[in-house]
């Protein structure tokens, strides 16, 4: 069996901070010899633009960067983490799969080369009295939307719940009124803890429910959140629909004392968690459905030995054609790679379109693809999704690499599944779709026939 770390190097090209840290001479290559980088000419920008929104007063992220004094101390370890691409939080392989993605926080190359050649040069400060102008920052309670959307139409609130600083997980499942008395389309969707619960909830899924005069659950997704998710934007022309007169169910998954780097190890009191959504205006029309769904890998086979390694797949397709607007891979704290790729029986070719080879547990990322890029699947074509998992002490998520690991609900358990985004089509709309996209594709190319 492959070695797993060497499994995810082959995956990813270059995902270790080992190989990062051996590329900074490559890195740097771009910016021509002799010339001077400093903080205030060259670096503020860089930092203001992808640091400070997490790394400030009050910010999830453990050290404030708002300034020269502040960044000084950490240049070595922020060279580190943007050469390896650590940071900023998004793990997605650059050079696999499609790269179009909405709500991408990845660094370009230009900026990584000069912030690992401002180190390596000493992290010279430059003139500190002509400095850029600090970003405007928006508040940490805003939604990630407000700037495109405004505030949402909808705001629903969990019922509040302690969480204590240690101990055993805790779910919470609750029933809310939504207060909606007739079907709308939902253009956006975010779910967002309060204040400083975003390391203590692991995942807060909301379901559209029913419950019948037996007291049974009928249910469907509205969406799901786990740790660091953005949020979910649905495509022009496409209809999530917010069923009227339906419960709002809450699953929420806590986690005592938090996971991550900032996790706060206190109690806290009344924590809430709320569903931000935007709603398209009553007259929307559209001929796309989209629906949110878990598709299940081989959880049965899941079953880590101790200090080993283990990966599961699962195939999904559809009778009709569809496009994969999204893809969120999920797992806890031994998985660390994942991929989704499309087989087409007619042809037996297979088509790479993404992989995650550094995922991590902290960073619950749905990947948004641009509608232009996003698969368009005919009829019978195959969803293969792969995750990986390790179980050794090279994992530093890993909590224990003594212990037998199977699927379970506890955050020391594991998971094997991926919610992905779908939208459904006629066979009409997908030929007209896959022309409009070749048509727009031939115009990129300089053609015109």
């Amino acid at each position: 069996m492959m070695n797993q770390s060497r499994l995810s190097r082959l995956l990813a090209g270059l995902t270790s901070g080992a190989a990062a840290m051996a590329s900074f001479g490559l890195l740097a290559q771009s910016h021509p010899a002799g010339e001077e980088l400093t903080y205030s000419g060259d670096v503020a920008t860089i930092i203001n633009e992808n640091c400070v929104v997490c790394h400030r007063e009050g910010g999830i992220g453990p050290m404030q960067l708002t300034n020269f004094e502040q960044v000084r101390p950490w240049a070595p370890l922020i060279q580190m983490k943007v050469a390896n691409g650590e940071m900023p939080p998004y793990s997605y392989d650059r050079d696999l799969g499609i790269q179009e993605l909405q709500g991408d926080w990845r660094m370009s190359r230009e900026d990584i080369d000069t912030v690992v050649a401002w180190v390596d040069q000493g992290a010279l400060p430059g003139n500190l009295n002509e400095l850029p102008p600090a970003p405007p920052l928006p508040s940490l309670d805003d939604w990630n939307f407000e700037d495109q959307f405004g505030e949402p139409d909808l705001v629903l609130p969990s019922n509040p719940i302690d969480v204590p600083a240690n101990g055993n997980d805790l779910w919470d499942k609750h029933f809310i009124a939504s207060g909606l008395s007739e079907d709308r389309c939902i253009k956006a969707l975010q779910v967002k803890p309060r204040g400083d619960a975003k390391t203590v909830v692991h995942h807060a899924n909301t379901y559209f429910a029913e419950i019948d005069e037996d007291g049974q659950v009928t249910r469907s997704p509205v969406t799901e959140y786990a740790m660091g998710k953005w949020g979910e934007i649905m495509p022009d022309g496409v209809c999530r629909t917010f069923q009227a007169d339906m419960l709002i169910q809450w699953d929420i998954h806590l986690y005592p004392g938090g996971v991550g780097g900032a996790a706060p190890g206190t109690m806290i009191e009344d924590n809430v968690v709320e569903l931000g959504i935007w709603l398209h205006d009553e007259d929307f029309e559209s001929g796309i459905s989209q629906d949110l769904a878990a598709y299940q890998l081989d959880q049965g086979n899941l079953f880590i030995p101790p200090h080993g390694t283990a990966m599961t797949q699962g195939f999904h397709s559809f009778d009709h054609p569809v496009r994969i607007d999204s893809f969120q891979p999920h797992g806890h704290l031994r998985m660390n790679a994942a991929s989704l790729e499309i087989f087409y029986p007619e042809t037996g070719r297979t088509e790479v379109v993404s992989v995650i080879s550094d995922w991590s547990a902290t960073w619950h990322h749905s990947h948004l693809y641009e509608p232009h890029a996003a698969p368009l699947l005919p009829t019978g074509a195959v969803l293969v999704i792969k995750q990986w998992y390790d179980n050794t002490g090279n994992n530093p998520n890993n909590p224990d690499p003594r212990q037998w690991v199977g699927w379970g609900q506890r955050t020391a358990d594991e998971m094997t599944h991926a919610w992905i985004a779908v939208s459904h089509l006629d066979q009409e709309t997908y030929e007209r779709l896959l022309a409009e996209r070749s048509s727009n594709e031939r115009s990129l190319a300089g053609g015109d026939d």
